[in-house]
């Protein structure tokens, strides 16, 4: 059961027309591709996809890349709308409340254990070998974690775990949250990914749906409340999971791109000459949508001279005329012309980029066309009095629209 209903409120304006898993991500995936293929990777194949607020552009991507309805007794993606099948008709109240409205998925496959993961992180993990951690320690659920700095502890649900694994208790996005005892600087973080026995998880989510003082969520009302009875909690310990193709490498990236800095920085990590996340790994392929755009093309433009890219990524059907693009990551079918330089910025598909237009430290969203000599990231006041999001670190976001018109004096 992958959660994919969250409005993405902090990644806005990436988010103004899609939920935050449909985002585009690394120049041809969506940010739901990296769980998805973590769970057909590991050999899970039964898969749920919970959706809910702006779902159109995943439900689309997941029947193009996915297979989406096309059902089999063990093998199947299914995105899932919210049914609003419980008594009140609402829609989902929480984590918890998500996964109690569609138990009936549940009995339909009767499942020994219940995967329950979030849809908007980016990371590879073999799943299988949580699973197997789980049936070994006869765990109730188990919960995956991974250290995170001390500063960043009250966007996460914290674990105080004993040196077996064992949780003693669960803090949900708190300041001041414990840190681990070997290292005062970083706190023990949930991922959100859990793995229940469904046994287990069905009493509980039970329980919680006739507690009128729930919020129904799984880090602030199921968790807490089974730490609290003496349930067989253990944390997972995300470093020591393996994946292959990454022998000699430690598996500790794991990214929440809640943000837009957060989002960037994800992005740009990709385009490193040994990047922690190696989309070039076979033995661990992300999938996704085919394209049928051809290869990325460089052709000399007005001025004799021919495209260039240095420390970058590029999508099939790209052109660059004589263009310079430097450490970024460009989508499909984008458009680079004569005398542009593109530094330090991510492109979605689609993007058309005319003659002398600098970019600098930007997202450009899908389809958008920057007229001749426009220039993005170099002022913050002139890109915010266009209605564009700069943010506290100077990124600056140009959101999805048909055109962008020049900027005038009477914008100042």
């Amino acid at each position: 059961m992958i959660l994919a209903g969250g409005r993405g409120e902090r990644l806005k304006p990436l988010t103004l027309y899609r939920s935050k898993p449909a985002v585009p991500f690394g120049g041809i995936y969506r940010i739901i591709d990296f769980v998805l293929s973590n769970f057909i990777n590991s050999g899970i194949k039964s898969i749920y996809v919970l959706t809910q607020f702006k779902s159109q552009s995943l439900a689309e991507h997941i029947e193009r890349a996915w297979g989406g309805t096309n059902r089999r007794a063990d093998n199947f993606i299914i995105s899932v709308p919210a049914q609003m099948q419980t008594p009140g008709e609402v829609w989902y109240e929480g984590t918890a409340d998500a996964i109690w409205q569609n138990m009936n998925l549940i009995h339909d496959t009767a499942p020994d254990l219940v995967c329950i993961f979030g849809g908007d992180h980016i990371y590879f993990m073999d799943i299988s070998q949580m699973m197997r951690e789980h049936l070994g320690r006869a765990a109730d659920v188990t919960i995956a974690a991974i250290p995170v700095p001390r500063e960043e502890a009250d966007r996460f649900g914290v674990i105080e775990a004993a040196p077996d694994g064992r949780v003693k208790a669960f803090h949900e996005k708190v300041k001041d949250a414990p840190t681990l005892p070997s290292d005062p600087s970083r706190c023990y973080a949930s991922m959100g990914n859990y793995v229940f026995s469904r046994k287990i998880l069905e009493e509980m989510l039970a329980r919680d749906a006739r507690d009128a003082d729930s919020s129904h969520d799984f880090g602030r009302d199921i968790l807490p409340r089974m730490v609290k009875e003496g349930r067989a909690i253990f944390a997972y310990d995300f470093a020591s999971n393996r994946v292959p193709g990454q022998e000699g490498r430690p598996n500790t990236y794991w990214r929440d791109v809640g943000t837009v800095e957060a989002y960037y920085e994800a992005c740009l990590d990709l385009k490193q000459v040994v990047p922690q996340l190696d989309l070039y790994n076979r033995d661990w392929p992300i999938n996704t949508n085919a394209s049928s755009a051809p290869p990325a093309k460089f052709v000399a433009g007005a001025t004799g001279t021919s495209g260039e890219a240095y420390q970058s990524i590029l999508g099939s059907g790209c052109i660059l005329s004589s263009g310079i693009v430097k450490d970024s990551v460009l989508g499909r079918n984008i458009r680079i012309h004569s005398g542009v330089e593109v530094t330090d910025s991510v492109l979605f598909d689609g993007v058309v980029v005319e003659r002398n237009c600098k970019v600098r430290r930007a997202i450009i969203d899908k389809d958008v066309r920057l007229p001749s000599g426009t220039h993005v990231g170099l002022d913050a006041d002139a890109d915010r009095a266009r209605g564009w999001t700069v943010t506290e670190t100077g990124i600056t976001v140009v959101p999805k629209q048909p055109s962008v018109r020049p900027i005038t004096t009477m914008d100042l």
